[in-house]
């Protein structure tokens, strides 16, 4: 994968582990948002730990991509959906273990009246890969 981080000063910085942009190039794929669900026992973790959930859906998503022969570093977008804005801190802490601050994908971050399950987070990605 072409992976190239566009930046310019004409917009304002990322405020986080994302950039402005990223263009790349190879396969897409389209990762659906992932709430904080045991793949094994299909129950909710957490027990509404926004901390704790973060960290199941990172596993999730990380447990997709894998499954399409790539990891967090193909990542070109993300998509965050949380119920409080204020757990913004405490979500964007463990996201960013999973992302170089320099090459983190785009990101969108909105608060949701609802989330599925009544979790307090959802992440959806887009990750490119190299073609074969």
């Amino acid at each position: 994968m072409t992976r190239t981080v566009i930046q310019t000063a004409q917009a304002p910085a990322p405020v986080g582990p994302y950039n402005q942009a990223i263009a790349a190039t190879g396969k897409m794929v389209f990762v659906s948002g992932q709430i904080a669900l045991d793949p094994v026992t299909g129950e909710l973790v957490g027990n509404g730990d926004v901390k704790a959930e973060t960290e199941q859906v990172m596993k999730n998503l990380a447990a997709v991509l894998a499954a399409a022969g790539a990891t967090f570093e193909h990542v070109v977008k993300t998509t965050v959906f949380l119920a409080d804005m204020g757990d913004f801190t405490k979500v964007n802490d463990i996201y960013a273990q999973s992302f170089n601050e320099k090459t983190a994908p785009a990101r969108a971050c909105v608060q949701a009246a609802c989330l599925p399950k009544g979790v307090q987070v959802e992440i959806e990605c887009i990750a490119v890969i190299p073609e074969a």
